[in-house]
């Protein structure tokens, strides 16, 4: 038994709350928001009673429902990798998987802020439990876009760029070209080239721009938006281009401005539109004590009042929430933006329970479900921003906007909005402040997303696809059809450009936009911006109106290609076309035959198991919940349980269907740990796995995740995780 289990409690009714997290919300929250603690107790615990048989419900289909796949694929073997389509679709309307999508109907979610609703542009995802992240993925809504370039690999190091060392000028030029180009061809001047420009006024409200004894303007008098400073003079020039911003920075006594003939120091832009402060998969929170510094963040951020003191080259520094910038308009009025990204709270899904408060319902002590818990607690901790009580407003419109994971369908949807309007009644809340975003990674949420938007059509905000997650669930849900195509292949299956196709055509269908995001995910390979500025333009050409970034840089670069496309012109045109086939979305991407070679089996695994390990000894060692960990290839890549999932799964699919051995692969996990024990030398809190393996909970949660994937739920690596996490703490604390 883990040690929260045993922990001092204070007991509210039936609920017997670990006293962490009691004096948190007792002391710190409810005196603050101005709620009555007897009336919020027993609203809790009221809640709690009426939703936990209906969340061991939904839980008892999932599993219901696997059973029965796990069954139909035993009972009709595939040929060369090929399932009997028209008998297995029969098969999962019969067993209520595949539902009638019912009739057409448009979402009317009203008070949505504007970075939502009408503002296409990246989304930074960041864990919130550490707050200099979560401060550094606030402040991100304006970045520089000289820094993001020359610290990247978007400019090249040949031809004397090189980053190394101090400032390198040869590097700074072709930073500023590339700048200038980027306005060149998004706001566009009547004549010339930026790199011709010698300076810049406003005068009677218009922007003039000098290119040395001549003077020209934009080619669209609407795109200047605002400046600072002086009119004759100003210290800034700000520019708007399909709904974003980006502002000339002018000071020619600085570094970089006093070599540029019209004294631009840099181009700040708009960047982070919105940010999803993560207290799900990109963190560990297994207990109380974890849980308490999840919502203490939160708490800082919707109060207005986050700090982080932290030490950075010598230096103590200190982060806080930046305030909103300030400009004078052309016509001469006062232009306020927000000078921090719309923040969205990613809560806990239906799965996990949580030991930071314990529920007796008649059968003796429980863990409470964590989705209602989070549920409960979050809006509670957001209730100044929502009345307007803070000087740092996040929602404009007074609405709050939690991101839900990991529902499986309609059902699963209808108890989410069902928990809200709980919430909101235990709150004193209008209906339908709590706002939901859906995330489209279960496949049988995808393949009833349109009657899943319907349960929530008055607060959906947001729908996303996350291939990874996705991917993971994919593989569990077909386990026993057979072995599957290596994993690098997954994307270029039938079922994978459907399912993303799929969802942008049902959120247009149902009348996302103008009112929701239709958003892609992540961008895993933080080093590789140069690739990403390749690729990643084509999340708005497929009409998605953000998608997401691992760090502030990335959201910088990204924000160019919404420049490049207007997103909502895109939309438009894609309302027209026929929507993407559910048949493909519900093809399983088996291999045709297992006839990999020993070299091409032995990279999967490791490939697999380095990703698997890299993470898993971080997260259950250090309670890190996000990593950067090298691939065979010494990529990083940005790791959390998504990636893990499917990872993990992949391995255990290849077991089950005998493509390798369980020796092969337990001689592969450990020769991996030594690598990644290697990798991490440089940490001193590391803790090795090797040599000592079976003394490593790390390694054995790693291990678990492969031997025992077919059983964790749905492919869940949460179980395992945490249970391991909190045995080592249980462990440490003896």
């Amino acid at each position: 038994m883990s040690q929260d289990l045993n922990a001092n409690r204070i007991q509210k009714g039936s609920l017997a709350i670990d006293k962490q997290m009691y004096d948190f919300i007792e002391n710190e929250v409810l005196p603050k928001v101005g709620v009555d603690s007897e009336s919020y107790w027993s609203g809790f615990e009221k809640v709690v009673k009426e939703f936990t048989p209906r969340n061991k419900a939904l839980l008892a289909t999932r599993d219901e429902m696997q059973k029965q796949i796990d069954q139909w694929h035993l009972d009709n073997p595939t040929n060369s990798g090929e399932v009997d389509f028209a008998k297995y679709k029969q098969f999962l309307q019969e067993i209520g998987y595949l539902l009638p999508e019912g009739e057409d109907f448009q979402v009317s979610t009203e008070n949505v802020d504007e970075e939502i609703a009408h503002i296409a542009g990246p989304q930074l995802v960041v864990p919130v439990r550490n707050a200099r992240y979560a401060l550094n993925a606030t402040n991100a809504r304006w970045g520089s876009l000289y820094d993001a370039l020359y610290g990247t690999d978007v400019i090249s190091d040949k031809n004397g760029q090189e980053a190394k060392g101090g400032y390198n000028p040869t590097r700074g030029a072709a930073v500023v070209a590339y700048a200038k180009q980027f306005l060149d061809e998004n706001f566009a001047l009547a004549s010339g080239s930026y790199t011709e420009v010698t300076g810049f006024e406003v005068v009677d409200g218009k922007l003039q721009i000098t290119q040395g004894d001549n003077s020209t303007e934009l080619k669209d008098a609407e795109q200047f938006a605002g400046y600072m400073g002086e009119a004759s003079s100003p210290t800034a020039v700000l520019l708007k281009n399909n709904n974003l911003h980006a502002e000339i920075q002018i000071d020619k006594d600085s570094p970089i401005g006093k070599d540029d003939a019209a004294g631009i120091k840099d181009v700040l832009l708009e960047s982070a539109i919105t940010a999803i402060q993560d207290g799900e998969d990109s963190i560990a929170a297994v207990d109380a004590e974890e849980k308490v510094e999840v919502y203490r963040n939160w708490f800082g951020l919707m109060n207005g009042d986050l700090q982080e003191t932290f030490e950075k080259g010598g230096k103590t520094r200190t982060r806080q929430q930046n305030p909103d910038r300030v400009y004078t308009a052309p016509d001469g009025s006062e232009l306020v933006l927000p000078g921090r990204a719309l923040l969205l709270l990613r809560n806990v899904g239906h799965l996990m329970q949580n030991p930071a408060i314990l529920v007796d319902l008649g059968e003796g002590q429980e863990e409470i479900f964590e989705g209602i818990m989070d549920a409960l607690v979050t809006p509670l901790l957001s209730l100044n921003d929502l009345k307007g009580k803070t000087k740092l407003s996040n929602s404009r419109k007074g609405s709050m906007y939690i991101v839900k994971p990991k529902m499986h369908g309609p059902d699963e949807v209808k108890m989410a909005n069902d928990l809200f309007n709980a919430s909101e009644d235990l709150l004193g809340l209008e209906r339908n402040t709590l706002k939901i975003g859906i995330m489209d990674e279960e496949r049988r949420m995808t393949v009833n997303l349109k009657n899943a938007i319907r349960q929530a059509k008055e607060r959906v905000i947001f729908i996303n696809t996350g291939f990874l997650d996705r991917t993971g669930d994919e593989m569990h849900t077909s386990m026993n059809a057979g072995p599957f195509v290596r994993k690098g292949e997954m994307k270029s299956q039938a079922w994978q450009p459907a399912y993303e196709q799929w969802n942008v055509d049902v959120g247009l269908e149902v009348g996302l936009q103008g009112r929701a995001q239709i958003g892609k995910g992540m961008w895993a390979k933080p080093d590789e911006m140069k690739e990403m500025m390749e690729t990643k333009a084509a999340h708005p050409q497929s009409g998605a109106s953000t998608a997401w970034v691992p760090s502030p840089t990335g959201a910088t670069l990204h924000a160019m290609h919404y420049h490049q496309v207007n997103v909502k012109d895109v939309q438009d045109k894609l309302k027209s076309r026929s929507r993407a086939d559910v048949d493909d979305i519900l093809t399983i991407p088996l291999t045709s035959e297992a006839n990999w070679s020993e070299e091409e089996k032995r990279q999967e695994l490791e490939n697999n198991a380095q990703g698997i390990l890299g993470y898993v000894v971080r997260w259950v060692n250090q309670g890190v919940g996000c990593s950067k960990v090298p691939d065979i290839n010494d990529v990083g890549l940005m790791e959390d349980r998504a990636t893990l999932r499917i990872s993990s799964q992949h391995i255990t699919n290849w077991l089950h269907h005998n493509v390798v051995s369980e020796e092969q692969v337990m001689e592969t996990m450990k020769r991996m740990a030594k690598v990644v024990d290697e990798q991490n030398a440089g940490d001193p809190s590391y803790q090795n796995m090797a040599p000592d393996f079976d003394n490593s909970y790390a390694f054995q949660a790693a291990c678990d995740l492969v031997f025992k994937g077919r059983e964790q739920p749905s492919g869940y690596t949460e179980p395992l995780l945490h249970q391991a996490r909190r045995d080592l703490k249980a462990s440490s604390a003896c």
